[in-house]
Order: C-alpha cells, then sequence, then structure tokens
C-alpha cells in the first residue's frame, strides 16, 4: 500500500473519473528530480480509477528507483 494522494474528479465531458498524484507534479519538484507534469489516469468507475492510480504510482515509483532519482515524501495536501 502506498500513502500517496489521488486527487479523483467525475469529467462529466469525459464520462470518467480523472486521477491525478499532487506529490508527483512537476510545480511541486524541480525539474532535474522530477520529469512529471501531474501525473493522470482515468476509470470508467470510481473503484477502477483507484485501482489505476495506485498502478501509476507504482510505475513511477518504480521507475525513479531504477534510475536513482530522488523520491518524493507523501505528505498531507493544503487545501486552500
Amino acid at each position: 500500500m502506498n500513502l500517496y494522494s489521488m486527487v479523483i474528479q467525475w469529467s462529466s465531458e469525459d464520462r470518467l473519473f480523472l486521477v491525478t498524484i499532487p506529490e508527483f507534479a512537476d510545480d511541486l519538484w524541480s525539474v532535474e528530480d522530477h520529469r512529471v507534469m501531474m501525473p493522470c489516469t482515468h476509470g470508467k468507475t470510481r473503484e477502477e480509477a483507484i485501482k489505476n492510480g495506485e498502478e501509476v504510482i507504482e510505475l513511477y515509483l518504480d521507475a525513479w528507483e531504477m534510475e536513482g532519482e530522488s523520491i518524493p515524501e507523501p505528505r498531507m495536501l493544503q487545501v486552500a
């Protein structure tokens, strides 16, 4: 089980649940450390979106580990 955040939003236009992983966003990390523009996936159901989001997180973590890059720490989102 990972401890990273996922934001899940319904898209009426796409008729899908869209998932973003804010802790992996490019604006939170320097480009040298993480070359990621807000990872995103989707699902037809909320459950499928969550499953796909978890898979995306694992893929990024595995890739960063293999490349020897630093991995962002999970953290609490600050909502304004």
